[in-house]
């Protein structure tokens, strides 16, 4: 990490299908090698899935997920007098969005259905249901940050 300047963000072209940043940033996540049209077919299937299971807007299902996963705290290590605490803090908005859309992946990617197609339609409609391995690790990130709310006067 430069000690100057912070790292300027890269500007993001939305998907050509439904026009969303959050959307390409979240392709850009599964993509692997630089694959974005393996990535986009993966994406767009799981929506048609999605549309055919739910009989709802993909982008509405895929929405609610990422807002039922994102954790609005979580525990950092401070370290004070040769002790380490896990002190709580507040997630910024970028961290939640980033943090949320890797718990997606990697829940996802742990499931045991037989395509990537099946997997990422799977774990979008359980963590929009609020179920679900993503949403059971901000579940745990919320509750390790309540465990230690008493180190939170070591907040920097």
């Amino acid at each position: 990490m430069s000690r100057r300047h912070s790292a300027e963000k890269r500007e993001i072209i939305p998907d050509a299908k439904y026009g969303d940043l959050v959307l390409t940033k979240f392709m850009n996540s599964i993509m692997y090698h630089g694959k974005k049209s393996v990535a986009e077919s993966i994406v767009y299937g799981a929506f048609t899935q999605i549309e055919e299971k739910a009989k709802q807007d993909p982008l509405a299902v895929f929405k609610q997920a990422l807002e039922n996963v994102a954790p609005t705290v979580e525990v950092r290590s401070r370290r004070v007098g040769g002790a380490t605490y896990q002190v709580p803090v507040e997630v910024r908005t970028e961290r939640r969005q980033a943090l949320a859309i890797r718990w997606l992946i990697s829940a996802a990617r742990n499931r045991n259905e037989n395509t990537m197609v099946d997997r990422l339609s799977g774990e979008l409609l359980d963590a929009a249901n609020s179920r679900g391995t993503a949403v059971k690790k901000r579940e745990d990130t919320h509750r390790m940050a309540e465990a230690n709310r008493a180190f939170s006067h070591y907040r920097w």
